[in-house]
């Protein structure tokens, strides 16, 4: 079934960059920004964009319009099987991504729209926005991956309330929960969400919030001595590293630090479909 879409394929989410961020605006607002396979890979692909970007160093998510993204477009779904993308990068492939991501919820959150915005690091909302599983409304299972991230983020019985029920909660429970970090007055959330980016930016080593995000999730599947093992094995490299050095110069000289940016991912290591 062709892919129902407004606007050019380019123009699906947008792209912007300004001082070490990079701004991807999911731009389908008629639809409140409803997830098409085009989309899907525009995103994805923008996000590696990004990532190969030296001179990008944090990412940024949201909406256009007065929503982030009410889930998967339903004239899609009809008669379809699946709104996964066609080139097969699963919904968990922004957790590859070696920088920053940061969801700037602006509006109804849905669906594979909510997961969506579990796969990015960090997650800002307007007050008032909606959010809804509503898989188990449409006949569907918890799509995704979102049973592997929402426990971790709001527990196990939480997150089956969540799904089972389908139920609008709004930003300010889901900050109670757990599920986003900070909510905002609408008119402040994306200026507040590009102003904490800017600050990584200008002030953390690319280089250690990359491992850190790799121990974070890397975590999730291993038991405690594990990861404390692979910390401290990876303290001790650190030490030996140059951001090392500039972390603590810059800090004792009252400065701001000068690290180098990340480095092109080569081709043989980017993750594979």
């Amino acid at each position: 079934m062709a892919d129902p879409r407004p606007a050019a394929h380019e123009e699906l989410v947008l792209y912007a960059q300004s001082s070490g961020v990079a701004t991807l605006t999911l731009n389908r607002p008629q639809r409140l920004n409803a997830w098409t396979p085009a989309l899907s890979t525009r995103y994805f692909d923008l996000l590696e964009r990004a990532d190969d970007d030296p001179s990008v160093r944090a990412i940024v998510v949201t909406g256009a319009g007065r929503g982030f993204t009410a889930g998967a477009d339903m004239s899609v779904l009809q008669g379809s099987e699946s709104a996964a993308a066609p080139d097969a990068r699963p919904q968990t492939f922004p957790l590859t991504i070696r920088k920053p991501i940061l969801a700037a919820i602006n509006g109804p959150c849905a669906g594979i729209g909510l997961v969506l915005a579990l796969m990015c690091d960090l997650r800002f909302a307007a007050a008032g926005a909606k959010f809804t599983t509503a898989f188990a409304r449409r006949g569907l299972v918890a799509e995704h991956g979102i049973s592997w991230i929402l426990p971790r983020l709001v527990g196990h019985a939480r997150s089956l309330d969540l799904l089972y029920s389908g139920r609008v909660f709004l930003a300010e429970e889901a900050l109670a929960l757990g599920l986003v970090n900070r909510v905002f007055p609408p008119e402040m959330l994306l200026g507040e969400t590009l102003a904490y980016a800017r600050d990584l930016v200008a002030n953390c080593s690319p280089a250690a919030l990359a491992e850190m995000k790799r121990q974070v999730y890397g975590a999730y599947e291993s038991d405690l001595a594990t990861a404390v093992s692979l910390a401290n094995r990876l303290m001790v490299e650190s030490f030996g590293r140059p951001d090392f050095k500039e972390g603590v110069t810059s800090f004792l000289e009252k400065r701001p630090p000068v690290f180098a940016p990340l480095p092109p991912r080569p081709t043989s290591k980017r993750p594979s479909a």
